[in-house]
């Protein structure tokens, strides 16, 4: 039941909304020049990240907060029914779209959205119900725990890979066998599965030009710099131009024009060269002691429905920057995958403060 007389987490508020202001603010100083040379207006990825992106988001956060997070027990399969459903749309010519060879989103008159960034919601509170229903023992089972979270995962990774999305198909990967591991999964199952998961990725690199290129440019960023290795070569000089503090707000050089993407996947890049390594790190530790205040969530929450969702949420959020900033400063291959809070664009970032609002809903109802 709701407990309707104590406080939601104000520290995790906290690190929500400064976290998302930082990265209006940073939008707007990323996406001066791109946004003027696109659309002849230097504040419009500001303009649409604040009206389409920043105001829903907040309504959604406050919203999903007031919600009882166990509601979402009740509808956890036709979400992710759901969910299936809209991936699917994006194939069908006349509702979904392509653009440079992916078809990724769902155009349903002025309304435009990303099915994937809903997927990442929608089976975290699946995999929750799921495997709270299961139990330990079951979970340990081959039959009753391992195959069939093999098989839901191989359903949404399908479509996923199909689309192509290799990022976010990694991210959702991740988040699951995070879950699964809370849950009581066995070590064993664990490692075999990691195990063919890194097979399977070499697979995805090996039957892909662009993604065997990406893998080529990550062993050696020298690799064809004016094509595959472009974006990254101008993401690494856009942070060595930082130094420690920084270039100053506003003040990017390779946001004109140089670095692709300076307002989506590349931003933490600008980050680094107008506030430097100490605005950097002050970033991460900010991921950092959000996961921290997560975990401890999940660990005094009042059943095991709640602790899968606050595992789910928060493994979404540590490893979508870890893999963002991991690929931006090439300690792995790049892969286009926005920096949660931060990054433009309003359905991920909507669909994220949902989260964050059952999140905190959660911590209304913990025993901290």
């Amino acid at each position: 039941m709701s407990n309707s007389k104590k406080n939601i987490d104000k520290t995790l508020l906290f690190l929500i909304l400064t976290l998302s202001i930082f990265g209006l603010m940073m939008i707007s100083s990323a996406g001066v020049f791109y946004g003027a040379t696109r659309f002849n207006d230097p504040n419009y990825f500001l303009k649409h990240q604040f009206l389409f992106g920043f105001i829903p988001g907040i309504f959604v956060l406050y919203v999903f907060s007031k919600i009882d997070y166990h509601f979402w027990k009740k509808i956890s399969v036709p979400m992710f029914i759901i969910s299936l459903v809209c991936l699917v749309l994006v194939f069908i010519p006349g509702i979904g779209s392509n653009a440079y060879g992916a078809s990724r989103w769902i155009n349903l008159g002025p309304v435009s959205f990303q099915p994937s960034e809903m997927v990442k919601l929608f089976i975290i509170i699946y995999l929750a119900a799921w495997l709270e229903g299961r139990g330990k023992e079951k979970i340990k089972d081959v039959y009753e725990g391992v195959l069939p979270f093999i098989g839901i995962l191989a359903i949404a990774g399908f479509l996923i890979i199909k689309q192509p999305d290799t990022g976010t198909l990694g991210a959702i990967i991740l988040i699951a066998m995070s879950m699964f591991f809370v849950s009581g999964a066995s070590i064993s199952h664990i490692f075999i599965m990691f195990v063919m998961g890194i097979f399977g990725l070499f697979g995805l690199i090996m039957i892909a030009p662009y993604r065997m290129n990406r893998f080529l440019v990550f062993l050696n960023p020298e690799h064809d710099p004016q094509g595959v290795g472009y974006q990254i070569n101008q993401a690494l000089l856009a942070i060595g131009s930082g130094g420690i503090l920084g270039l100053g707000l506003g003040h990017s050089r390779q946001k004109f024009n140089y670095l692709p993407e300076p307002v989506g996947d590349s931003i933490f890049a600008i980050i680094g060269e107008e506030l430097g390594l100490v605005g950097a790190v002050a970033i991460i530790l900010l991921f950092i002691f959000f996961a921290l205040r997560v975990v401890r969530i999940a660990k005094s929450a009042p059943d095991n429905f709640g602790k899968m969702i606050a595992i789910g949420l928060v493994s979404w959020v540590v490893f979508q920057a870890f893999i963002n900033i991991a690929a931006i400063t090439a300690i792995m291959p790049l892969t286009g995958i926005p920096l949660p809070f931060i990054s433009y664009g309003g359905t991920s970032f909507i669909f994220l403060m949902a989260g964050m609002g059952i999140l905190l809903n959660i911590s209304k109802q913990s025993k901290i």
